[in-house]
């Protein structure tokens, strides 16, 4: 992953940060041409189809040239980063700001003899940059003196203003003003890095927010999404807040476009394809047109099972749980799924045949800011009922974070999605890809039901399952949806049953 040049230029090329994604989107640098890092020091953040990541370098040197803006999506094995690791100090940077896209590196070469006093740079050699390795680190405070000599710009581009030199290098020009903004990485009032996690980082990218500026209340001084939103409502115009955060992606002839383009007199708004939205499509497209689906629906009773959750509810067993008909239902699924084992498989294309789990998996489909998620829970069918609680209670606090990893969405075999809680009565799920069968569990409602010759209201739903008719035939399909029904119609069949 690492190339040496004769000039001592390390380069380093995307990672694969999401177990065989193609892609990851730069979200954030950290550092520009001229810092001196050091080895496990984040540099930038990037966002995969799964999950947003940051990334550390691993080893010493000075920042040589960053090969893609902020926005930038790039394939994994690209070079996105050099770093002069012959040991010399950051004089380079200042030759390097000549080359293409180092041009960010400017801010060192302003500084040599006003913050740092170091020799002039030697030979403007642009390198292709490259970030390997993926995880949080430590981040380094050594190119503080850098940034210190921003403020002391007298002419020419502001050194560490990244806004600017990245706008050159998509050909733009910035005028000396809209680059003045807050540029340079953001770093915290003694110099370190703003200390936040990649969610609450990316909501501040989308805000427009500093985190420089971002007061933290989260512990160990840590920025939280409320001191990000708090730093927000100051701020009259968010439409034009989000700028200084986003120099690549808005150029400085671009910068009144936003505006225009989010008033009242637009007719379209285009918004780009990519990360966890451009995954699922993508997903849903192959498994549509490969898988042959098929889904039966049945509309059941479920008026015991909702007393069932509020006696649960009361359960020592289950204090400090959260308590809800989905975990009941997954506890359904998995019943029946003991019951009917051959719909717990896969279709193995490539040797043309069926692979059957002895395990299960279980998927819950979660909508997050960042798209639809499907994370699932590892040996689902060998929990308790608490235990599976506290799972679900888990994956969903995670997914809503934004802290899912690529891992938990790794290896189900069968998911459940509540549409429900949207109000629907049901739909016609898409499997998730690799996957047998997919449950939608519809809106509980009081509706009229007859309940032992009489019509009562009674709370009802609907169920509805999609399954891969390669491994599921109709019979197999309709037993498993048969067995989840009448679970839920009397649940005291969990105990005869399970």
């Amino acid at each position: 992953m690492t190339t040496m040049t004769e000039t001592a230029l390390a380069e380093f090329k995307m990672p694969d940060v999401g177990e065989g994604l193609t892609e990851a989107e730069i979200l954030k640098w950290y550092v520009a041409p001229g810092d001196e890092v050091t080895d496990g020091q984040v540099v930038c953040e990037v966002e995969t189809a799964k999950a947003a990541v940051e990334l550390p370098i691993p080893f010493n040197g000075v920042v040589r040239e960053l090969r893609f803006p902020e926005g930038t999506t790039v394939d994994v094995g690209q070079v996105i980063i050099a770093v002069d690791v012959s040991g010399g100090a950051s004089d380079g940077a200042g030759a390097v700001a000549a080359p293409e896209q180092v041009a960010v590196p400017e801010p060192a070469p302003a500084e040599p003899a006003a913050a740092q006093g170091e020799a002039e740079p030697a030979a403007p050699t642009g390198r292709q940059p490259v970030l390997v390795g993926y995880g949080v680190a430590e981040s380094s405070t050594k190119r503080r003196a850098r940034k210190a000599a921003v403020p002391q710009r007298s002419d020419g581009p502001p050194a560490g203003a990244r806004q600017a030199v990245q706008a050159e290098l998509n050909g733009t020009g910035v005028p000396a003003a809209p680059p003045v903004a807050p540029a340079p990485p953001a770093t915290g009032t003694n110099g370190a890095r703003p200390l936040a996690k990649p969610p609450v980082r990316k909501l501040a990218k989308d805000l427009g927010v500093d985190l420089a500026t971002v007061v933290p209340s989260g512990p160990d001084g840590i920025i939280t999404r409320e001191d990000v939103h708090a730093a927000v409502a100051p701020a009259a115009d968010p439409v034009s807040a989000p700028q200084p955060a986003q120099p690549a992606q808005a150029p400085a002839p671009a910068t009144a476009a936003p505006a225009s383009a989010a008033g009242t007199d637009a007719r379209e708004t285009r918004i780009p394809v990519k990360g966890v939205r451009k995954a699922t499509a993508q997903a849903m497209v192959g498994s549509a047109f490969t898988a042959p689906h098929v889904t039966e629906f049945v509309t059941i009773d479920v008026t015991r099972t909702m007393k069932l959750v509020e006696e649960l509810k009361q359960d020592k067993a289950f204090e400090g749980l959260r308590v809800n008909p989905l975990l009941l239902i997954s506890k359904a699924l998995l019943v029946a799924i003991k019951r009917n084992p051959d719909v717990n498989a896969a279709w193995d294309e490539p040797n043309q045949e069926i692979v059957q789990k002895h395990y299960v998996n279980l998927g819950i489909a979660a909508a997050t800011p960042r798209g639809l998620i499907v994370p699932n829970i590892k040996d689902a069918h060998a929990k308790t009922l608490p235990e599976l609680a506290a799972s679900l209670g888990e994956l969903v606090s995670t997914a809503r974070a934004g802290k899912t990893s690529p891992g938990d969405m790794q290896g189900g075999t069968v998911t459940i999605t509540n549409v429900g809680v949207f109000g629907v009565d049901t739909g016609t799920p898409i499997l998730n890809p690799g996957e047998s069968a997919i449950l939608a569990v519809g809106a509980i409602k009081l509706q009229p039901w007859v309940h032992k010759g009489k019509v009562k209201p009674r709370q009802v739903t609907t169920l509805a399952l999609s399954f891969d008719h390669r491994l599921v035939d109709g019979e197999l399909g309709s037993k498993v949806l048969a067995d989840v029904a009448a679970i839920l119609e009397r649940p005291k069949r969990l105990l005869t049953w399970a």
